[in-house]
């Protein structure tokens, strides 16, 4: 039955549900967050009097304080950025000084920005309901890759508001500016939603995407006042003017009402009293939502990776299966779905004939999914700033709402749960973009040079060594310097070659071959090999896609990928063509794979400091190699089986920093105490830097090894380090590779030990550097992680899975004694 409207008291429930015994004992802490009310304030006397009539004709008398200072800062001409909470009306903060300015000016024209193409479509459905109230009525239209070709000729035309994306932008809008002409020379306002999300390398595309266009509204003869949304972040301002290189204008303090949240911590048992690991963090999100379902709230839950979500719906359609014939009552969310699978999903949690969606991170942004009673975060999704804007997915401003974190095995989720300050009264973290990142910006100054000639002297926003850079490229061929200018020479469309979002900008294709004519296994032969179609019935359907650093763990060769709760069997791979294909099956098991590391040493820029820890930072080669997978039970996550992977290993070049170890200081333990010891030093460093410059665990990785800066990366041996692909599974089922136990001492031929913290962005973004520069700190919060555990001689929860041969916790805790001695 569908359910439209929350129970009639969600607090009494929420509170017989936490009365319940066997729940009870797993919420180690509870905090209510009481209610609060609004501060509103007087639209700004500058607003046009039919935006104030339409207002008033939906009930919006009076703005939000935010609302009314943002507003009134944007249309007397500042740079604003507004942080507010999830539902507290930032978008009027930008829709009402767009449509004042165009009611006094109608050949003014908008860019408004959003990270994906759900969040545009689901704002440009908000902007239109507004107009519907005025006497007439702007051209407002998405253009993005799904915009059919006459309706783009429309937009370019005529556009009053053009919602896109910054990728769309990119490659789109940009390069084809002569095309543009209306947009560029009456452009009045530029807007960027969900600022939050552009952090790393994502962020540092977009700082050079918006030079790009400054560059060509400077040449055009107009300039745009920015306006920019985020959820709650450290660093709001320096985030905006980083990107913007403008000033602006920072409104933080929300006016919106808040009805009261319950927040708990949970934390799963242990599986026996003698053995330190604990239950399976998606078993026991299973069973909440579960009874959470049962008692009628609708749930939207959140785990750290594709797989999760798939394990974890898989769990919960079989508790729910719902009415045959019926759309399912929980569904997933993650990327690789197809964008009409997540409209529709979006729309069945707005009517509420959804119940439970089970998302990654993508439903963290600001898409419309109604007003849900309940959240559940499986596991640390990376961020102060990400938890509260998960949580902020659930709430009504009449009802109260819960929010869950129940933690895993992780050292950081570990630390959490037993410090749960750590959320509740530490500020969001500080977003990190760094556009001057050389391969960043010598890419989009390639296709600014397209776009425009360069002049000689002229800087590229506020890049200090552009000539520098046009030299470097007139030398390699791509650009042509003549007189005064540097004129684009290449062969190639610059911008096919940049991805904004990754390294890699092709993706692979997931193709379902039971539907094609000749039954399972046919895709591959006949005309589907040169197709790039997915016609149902004739040539197989297109059912999804993955990017290429991912593809090896999860499309390989006998791999089972969930997709929506279905299993399907990869039959085969193709890596050239960017090709998996697949057919459905139903087994009691899903795969895991895991994959094999080795690092190089390619340039040193800074140290090495100290004596016995030498801490250098430097650009590094990381090659990794998927190596096998294993097949893992369900509910009970059993390993049952293995097999090989054979695919070609992929190379990162970054920025790492490490710490060497001198034979000396490390001469008295066994090279099984060290390799246990590295082991849990690299891991325990990784919670420690992902803490120390508040990122997410995925824009961080580390690695352990005999062989350090004593031995040149061409004499390096086989690489040492394994790390299982899916970092938040339940730990039960993981088996780290660690090396025979020896009594043996460390041998000074054997190399220094060195640990490596790396950014997992090519080229990095700077928070290898930041861990060099604060290594004191960054070894004091590694050592507190580790003495806060309470095993005895170590588990996944300090020093990693498999850390406790050899009593890790005590090797770990040896070498950071060693750092700390020399800690500045």
């Amino acid at each position: 039955m569908v359910q439209t409207a929350a129970p009639a008291s969600v607090a009494a429930t929420l509170q017989a549900l936490r009365d319940t015994p066997w729940l009870a004992k797993r919420i180690v802490h509870e905090e209510i967050l009481p209610a609060q009310e609004a501060v509103t304030a007087p639209w700004p006397e500058e607003l046009h009097p039919v935006l104030r009539s339409a207002l008033a004709v939906r009930g919006m008398n009076e703005a939000y304080s935010h609302q009314a200072e943002a507003i009134g800062a944007a249309i007397r001409g500042r740079d604003v950025v507004v942080v507010t909470p999830t539902a507290s009306g930032k978008s009027l903060c930008y829709t009402l000084p767009v449509l004042d300015t165009w009611l006094r000016d109608p050949s003014a024209r908008a860019l408004w920005l959003f990270p994906t193409k759900a969040l545009a479509q689901d704002q440009l459905a908000s902007l239109q309901e507004l107009t519907a109230h005025l006497p007439e009525q702007p051209r407002v239209a998405t253009y993005d890759g799904d915009t059919p070709p006459g309706i783009r000729r429309a937009v370019r035309d005529a556009g009053h508001v053009v919602v896109t994306n910054p990728d769309m932008l990119h490659s789109g809008i940009l390069p084809h500016h002569t095309g543009w002409v209306r947009l560029f020379q009456n452009l009045r306002y530029v807007v960027i939603d969900e600022l939050h999300a552009y952090r790393g390398l994502f962020g540092s595309h977009l700082g050079n995407v918006l030079r790009r266009l400054q560059r060509l509204c400077n040449f055009y003869g107009s300039d745009p006042v920015f306006i920019l949304c985020s959820a709650t972040i450290g660093n709001p301002g320096e985030l905006a003017e980083k990107l913007t290189e403008r000033s602006v204008h920072l409104v933080g303090k929300s006016g919106a009402p808040r009805a009261e949240r319950r927040l708990w911590f949970w934390n799963p048992p242990q599986i026996a009293a003698t053995v330190p690991l604990r239950r399976s963090a998606v078993l026991e999100a299973r069973r909440l939502v579960d009874e959470l379902m049962r008692r009628e709230l609708q749930t939207i839950a959140f785990t750290r990776s594709r797989s999760s979500v798939e394990v974890l719906l898989t769990y919960l359609r079989r508790l729910h299966p719902g009415k045959p014939g019926s759309e399912p009552l929980v569904r997933g969310y993650r990327g690789g779905y197809l964008p009409l699978q997540r409209r529709a999903i979006e729309a069945g949690l707005r009517d509420g004939s959804v119940r439970t969606v089970v998302s990654t991170n993508a439903l963290e942004l600001g898409i419309d999914i109604g007003n849900l009673d309940a959240c559940v975060m499986v596991g640390y999704p990376g961020s102060v700033a990400s938890t509260w804007q998960q949580l902020g997915r659930a709430g009504r401003r009449d009802s109260a709402s819960l929010g869950v974190f129940i933690a895993t095995d992780s050292p950081i989720d570990q630390y959490i749960v037993k410090h749960p300050e750590f959320i509740l009264d530490q500020p969001a973290e500080q977003a990190r973009v760094d556009p001057d990142n050389l391969l960043v910006v010598g890419s989009h100054i390639q296709a600014a040079a397209f776009e425009l000639a360069f002049e000689s002297g002229e800087r590229f926003g506020t890049y200090a060594e552009t000539a520098e850079m046009l030299d470097c490229l007139a030398a390699d061929g791509l650009l042509h310097h003549t007189g005064r200018r540097y004129h684009w020479a290449g062969d190639a469309f610059p911008t096919e070659a940049v991805s904004l979002r990754r390294a890699a900008a092709s993706n692979v294709v997931i193709i379902d071959t039971s539907t094609h004519p000749d039954g399972p296994g046919q895709g591959p032969q006949g005309p589907w090999a040169g197709s790039g179609g997915g016609r149902p019935g004739s040539h197989g359907r297109v059912i999804g896609e993955v990017d290429q650093f991912t593809a090896p763990v999860l499309v390989h060769d006998d791999a089972i990928y969930l997709h929506e709760g279905v299993q399907f069997h990869v039959e085969r791979l193709d890596w050239e063509e960017k090709r998996a294909y697949v057919h459905p099956v139903s087994v009691d098991h899903y795969t895991l794979a895991e994959t094999r590391q080795k690092l190089s040493v390619l340039e040193r820029y800074a140290g090495p400091d100290g004596a016995h820890c030498r801490k250098a930072v430097g650009e590094v080669r990381v090659s990794r190699l998927a190596t096998m997978y294993k097949k893992v039970r369900f509910l009970t996550h059993e390993n049952i089986g293995t097999g090989p992977i054979m695919l070609p290993e992929q190379d990162l070049h970054t920025t790492a920093f490490w710490m060497a170890f001198s034979q000396e200081s490390v001469a008295s333990m066994s090279r099984a105490e060290l390799d246990s010891g590295l082991s849990g030093l690299a891991s325990v460093l990784h919670g420690a830097a992902c803490l120390l410059c508040m990122c997410d665990p995925r824009d961080l990785g580390s690695h352990s090894e005999m062989r350090g800066l004593a031995t040149p990366p061409s004499e390096r041996g086989t690489p040492e380090a394994m790390t299982d692909a899916v970092i938040d599974e339940p730990v039960e089922h993981l088996a780290g590779w660690r090396p025979q136990a020896t009594s043996e001492k460390f041998s000074p031929a054997i190399g220094l030990p060195t640990v490596y913290v790396y950014d997992s962005v090519a080229g990095g973004v700077g928070f290898a550097e930041g861990c060099h520069s604060r290594s004191a700190e960054l070894v004091a919060v590694a050592r507190r992680l580790v003495e806060s555990c309470v095993c005895d001689s170590g588990c996944p929860s300090c020093v990693g899975p498999g850390s406790g041969e050899a009593n890790g916790r005590a090797a770990t805790l040896r070498l950071l004694d060693i750092a700390l001695r020399e800690a500045v």
